[in-house]
């Protein structure tokens, strides 16, 4: 897949706590389809600290500050999961509006594990078929999607995944969505 997304750009928005190799594994497998990537996180610090299974992981540089970022320069959302991390963004309503126009524009989102999370908030899963870490399907049921219990899951240019464990088919399908665009609903 080489270049499937030369001269695309992609937003990934994350805070404190994300799950490092969720951030690490798609950033590279987009980067290694052409797509430019930015780290874009509502943290004030111009770093931002992983999390890596059960302790505190590497650094990483922040692109651009979510107030800085506009969704409109980007072709799609990349939200990886951890537990803090999502759990900071779905309580920012800037992050949580940032994500919203994503949707909204139908552009190709991709969550795994419990990145789903701020999209909980944006109000706009219902009806969608998604999967996530096994913890948030009663969130995601009660926000009106149908879960399933699988190692990926595309719904018109939405790729959800459970976990680590599931990198390998969440990048081969993130990849494909991004790279067709735009979603009508």
């Amino acid at each position: 897949m080489p270049n499937t997304l030369e001269g695309k750009k992609v937003a990934v928005l994350v805070e404190e706590g994300f799950e490092q190799v969720e951030l690490t594994k798609p950033m590279q497998a987009l980067q290694d389809a052409g797509a430019e990537a930015h780290i874009i996180s509502p943290n004030k610090n111009a770093e931002i600290k992983a999390w890596n299974h059960t302790d505190w992981g590497d650094s990483f540089k922040v692109d651009k500050k979510l107030g800085e970022a506009k969704a409109e320069d980007y072709h799609a959302l990349l939200l990886p999961g951890g537990v803090m991390n999502p759990d900071k963004l779905r309580g920012n309503q800037e992050a949580v509006s940032f994500v919203n126009k994503f949707m909204e524009a139908g552009k190709p989102v991709a969550a795994i594990c419990h990145g789903p999370w701020t999209l909980i908030e944006t109000g706009k899963v219902k009806g969608r078929k998604m999967t996530s870490y096994p913890t948030l399907q009663t969130d995601l049921k009660n926000a009106g999607a149908q879960w399933v219990d699988e190692e990926v899951v595309v719904d018109q240019g939405l790729v959800t995944s459970r976990n680590p464990d599931d990198i390998p088919a969440f990048n081969k399908k993130m990849i494909e969505e991004f790279a067709e665009g735009r979603h009508n609903r």
